[in-house]
């Protein structure tokens, strides 16, 4: 006891000596005049459920300002990922309802202006493109590691929310220190373009102050989108345009009525295929979020198995809605869709076949609206070289005509004129096809069917035309549109003894690509599953005999077992 007593004695005395030989404790830092700007540009919430809902995690400041919120703007799709997330890993509770009136407000008062979200329509639009951010090659670098470089571009911060979406990350995700953040490397020895000494920072010190610049919270972008935003009109008749990989043009008509609120719509759209001759018709209900992003979605029948969700913008005038119409367990079925604001003047929408070959004659289809009862052949215009011989039918949304094309006709696209109005670049004469180019010139499926869905992979045939220097593959190429090939596969060589065109899939008489399904497969020789590498062949015939092929690579892989997708925005 004597002992315990002696040595708590000299703890004591010795925690006495330390706090004497502490230093005093620092008076709290000034903000410099940037942090007092960075903490003024939060927005405030006036939404009392958002308020109700998030401030017993995130602080509500005298300016109705909540903690992390109020310093960050997305899309609908990227508020509706964290509200997902504060529910599964920090037990927020919410009523749908409650949940999509959250949404909507956090989408309309800190969203994105136009400007802003155009550049990363191909993230939400669900496009597979082969993106490259140029304005900084650290944070693509850094970024795409883990995810696409859309979903970083759809983000405004200030500097404090990218640094702390940064430390996010290492706390969830501790394998993007290695990935991404801190990942070594030999030290740079070259001095910078500008001659700047090299830059041996870690790769996020670098990043984070180009994102804060070129991804800030405040933007003139937004200031003057934000003072003008408002509820679109949309009720009304719209012309439709869309084109498919694989099944071509499709043209009609959209009526946009009301709905429930004043950015919500129900659609009912009518539209032929071309090819086929088939009428589809769809409908559907929308929201329409920040004055301009339109989410919805439409379905053909009763059954609802060919729903397709509606992800477009809606242009300052509100009279051009464009975007992308798409299905599929990896959104990999789309349609390409504009709809425009139908008046008193006449449409033109297109032609059934855009490409016309000089010195020949045929019948052409121009699909449109508002086409005029009494037009005449005179009131058709292809441009010099193709004369309009006879008017075979005219409809207010269909006119045939038969045309001829000149043998000499200067080849290059051509402007189509009814009554009027103009198509710009709506056909395109051309002498002969030097060649022919498989899209996507690398695709890629999933195996599935069993436990997984399958991906699915659309190819289509390009005709080239030279262009007026005659050499392939430069600049004044011209495209001739899709033309019929017949399909095939043949073995990519990668590997000794492969049998992989055996096993991947089927290509159908449309280039669409069915894969196998996942699971193991014991008929193989070298493994056990049904994923591999082939070769797409498209092989079209010309009239004078002569034997066009191209080919694209394809690569048939495994089920995506995790997947992030936002797809209740349109709901």
């Amino acid at each position: 006891m004597k002992l315990f007593t002696i040595v708590a004695i000299s703890i004591a005395v010795l925690v006495q000596s330390l706090a004497a030989q502490a230093p005093p404790p620092k008076e709290p830092k000034e903000p410099t005049e940037k942090e007092k700007e960075e903490l003024d540009s939060g927005i405030p919430i006036a939404n009392e459920l958002v308020r109700k809902t998030c401030s017993p995690c995130h602080k509500v400041d005298d300016k109705l300002r909540l903690s992390r919120i109020s310093w960050r703007r997305t899309t609908p799709e990227g508020w509706e990922q964290t509200i997902k997330r504060m529910i599964s890993l920090d037990g927020l509770k919410l009523e749908p309802a409650e949940a999509r009136e959250i949404l909507k407000y956090l989408s309309n008062t800190l969203g994105l202006a136009p400007e802003e979200a155009r550049p990363a329509a191909f993230e939400v639009e669900k496009r597979m493109i082969d993106y490259k951010y140029a304005a900084n090659k650290d944070a693509e670098e850094v970024c795409t590691k883990c995810h696409s470089m859309g979903r970083v571009i759809s983000q405004r911060r200030s500097k404090t929310e990218w640094e702390l979406l940064i430390a996010m990350h290492r706390g969830y995700y501790p394998l993007s220190d290695f990935q991404a953040f801190r990942r070594g490397g030999p030290p740079q020895t070259q001095p910078g373009p500008d001659g700047s000494p090299p830059d041996n920072r870690h790769p996020m010190d670098k990043v984070i102050p180009h994102l804060t610049d070129a991804l800030a919270l405040k933007t003139p972008e937004w200031s003057a989108w934000s003072a003008n935003m408002r509820a679109p009109k949309l009720a009304g008749q719209w012309a439709f345009a869309g084109y498919q990989a694989g099944k071509g043009y499709f043209y009609g008509a959209t009526t946009i009525k009301p709905g429930d609120k004043e950015d919500e719509f129900l659609t009912e759209t009518r539209y032929t295929r071309v090819k086929t001759g088939d009428v589809i018709e769809r409908k559907g209900k929308a929201i329409v979020y920040t004055g301009f992003q339109w989410r919805g979605r439409s379905e053909s029948g009763a059954s609802g198995k060919d729903s397709l969700r509606e992800v477009m913008f809606l242009d300052r005038g509100q009279r051009e809605i464009s975007g992308r119409w798409f299905t599929g367990a990896y959104d990999e079925t789309g349609i390409d869709v504009t709809l425009k604001r139908i008046g008193n003047d006449s449409i033109v929408l297109g032609i059934d076949h855009a490409s016309l070959p000089a010195g020949s004659a045929r019948e052409v289809q121009i699909h449109g609206v508002n086409f005029p009862a009494n037009l005449s052949a005179a009131a058709i215009d292809f441009g010099p070289g193709v004369s309009v011989k006879r008017l075979v039918s005219a409809t207010p949304a269909l006119v045939r005509v038969e045309v001829e094309i000149a043998k000499d006709a200067t080849i290059g696209p051509r402007d189509i004129g009814v009554a009027g109005a103009f198509r710009e670049a709506g056909a395109v004469v051309y002498d002969k096809i030097d060649e022919i180019k498989v899209r996507p010139q690398a695709g890629m499926a999933r195996v599935g069917g069993i436990n997984f869905p399958k991906e699915f992979q659309q190819f289509e045939a390009i005709a080239f035309n030279n262009g007026a220097d005659r050499k392939p593959d430069t600049k004044d190429d011209i495209s001739l549109g899709p033309v019929d090939v017949t399909w095939s596969i043949e073995e990519y060589t990668a590997t000794f003894d492969d049998d992989d065109k055996t096993y991947v899939g089927t290509l159908d008489d449309n280039g669409l690509f069915t894969p196998n399904v996942d699971g193991p497969n014991p008929k193989r020789k070298n493994r056990a599953d049904n994923y591999g590498d082939v070769w797409v062949v498209a092989t079209l015939k010309l009239p004078d005999g002569k034997v066009l092929r191209a080919r694209a690579h394809l690569l048939v892989t495994v089920p995506l077992y995790m997947k992030f997708d936002q797809p209740e925005v349109a709901q």
